[in-house]
């Protein structure tokens, strides 16, 4: 069943949004080369607490971290460790997901570390670019299969492909909730936007096939021929006539 939230829990929704924006707008600025992906886990946990909130990530099934932090080849669910060190040239995705006031937030960001080559650029800018293309039409009465088109569609544009695996969902006093949100579909399908869903949009994108295989710890997930992957995501409020997106800074 998809949860039609009421106002005020759009209300406590858009404060964690704002918890979670300006803990990127400060995390972002310590992805450099020589840090490990430990340390920002540590940092990221460190800004949500003392905004009020808790990270919902750390504890989730067992999930160690606070954040997932996906580097390079890693498609979803990266460990952090203070083994993984970045360096200059890789791409690291962040995913958080915050509660504040019994309500979530989730967004992940795909950063640059260092110098990156035009190649890895390329990579951060066509999840982003699937993200804004694939919220364009959203709108009460539309179909759920209209977002998830155009998120592949951007992707095969730019000769890339998304995973069967993983999926955006809904989101609210929960982290996950009905509907899940495939990164793929078709044009007229699914379940109809109604004004007060909220949902987690999050394209992720493969370099090249969308095989993946899950590593022995039973989170790391990464592209099975090795290519670089991205991903980009945010808390989606669905209104009357258009979207606003809660974890926009």
């Amino acid at each position: 069943m998809i949860v039609i939230k009421s106002p005020r829990e759009i209300a406590l929704m858009r404060e964690a949004g704002k918890l979670l924006a300006s803990t990127f707008l400060e995390l972002g600025k310590l992805v450099v080369p020589g840090v490990s992906t430990l340390y920002l886990s540590e940092q990221a946990e460190r800004l949500i607490e003392a905004g009020g909130g808790k990270s919902a990530e750390k504890g989730y099934c067992g999930f160690p971290g606070a954040i997932c932090a996906s580097v390079n080849e890693v498609l979803v669910h990266g460990i952090p460790s203070a083994k993984k060190i970045l360096r200059d040239g890789d791409i690291v995705s962040l995913d958080i997901v915050v509660t504040l006031n019994g309500y979530c937030a989730d967004a992940c960001r795909t950063y640059p570390v260092g110098v990156c080559s035009p190649r890895a650029l390329r990579m951060i800018q066509i999840a982003e670019e699937a993200f804004a293309r694939g919220v364009a039409p959203i709108k009460e009465g539309i179909h759920l299969g209209d977002v998830e088109h155009e998120i592949e569609a951007t992707a095969k544009e730019y000769g890339c492909s998304v995973p069967r695996e993983f999926t955006g969902h809904g989101i609210g006093a929960t982290m996950h909730e009905d509907p899940y949100i495939p990164n793929y579909g078709s044009k007229g399908s699914g379940p109809l936007l109604k004004a007060g869903m909220t949902l987690a949009i999050e394209p992720m994108i493969l370099e090249g096939r969308p095989e993946v295989r899950t590593l022995k710890d039973g989170w790391t997930t990464l592209s099975k021929d090795g290519k670089l992957t991205s991903h980009y995501e945010n808390t989606v409020l669905v209104t009357k006539d258009g979207y606003e997106i809660l974890t926009k800074v």
